[in-house]
């Protein structure tokens, strides 16, 4: 049997082989209990580089609600990806359900202008 760690990383296997496949932007979002991150990688030439990048470390008032400050890294990371010339991305949700603070933050991504 599959503990959840690693049922989690089987789930992620699928999108992150499709990415690599086709060369395709990837919006990886990764949480913890306390912070949430997120990362527009492409993959090329067997190496991966990070183009834009936003999380919870970087913001000033610390003292927000999660859901909150999960809806200021998706505002961050689609206004920093536009500023590179990044609009379409393929969501990478590194195996998470697709609710609560994932969902925020791809909700805030799509409404500052990334298409996924």
């Amino acid at each position: 049997m599959f503990n959840k760690k690693q049922s989690r990383l089987r789930r992620c296997k699928k999108l992150r082989f499709f990415a690599k496949k086709y060369n395709k932007l990837r919006l990886v979002v990764y949480r913890t209990s306390k912070h949430i991150y997120s990362q527009i990688i492409l993959f090329k030439n067997n190496n991966s580089y990070v183009l834009a990048s936003a999380s919870t470390l970087e913001k000033k008032n610390i003292n927000v609600n999660k859901k909150i400050s999960a809806s200021i890294v998706g505002k961050n990371i689609a206004i920093r990806s536009i500023k590179a010339g990044i609009k379409k991305v393929v969501f990478d949700r590194s195996g998470f359900k697709y609710h609560g603070r994932i969902k925020i933050l791809a909700e805030y991504a799509r409404k500052y202008g990334l298409l996924f």
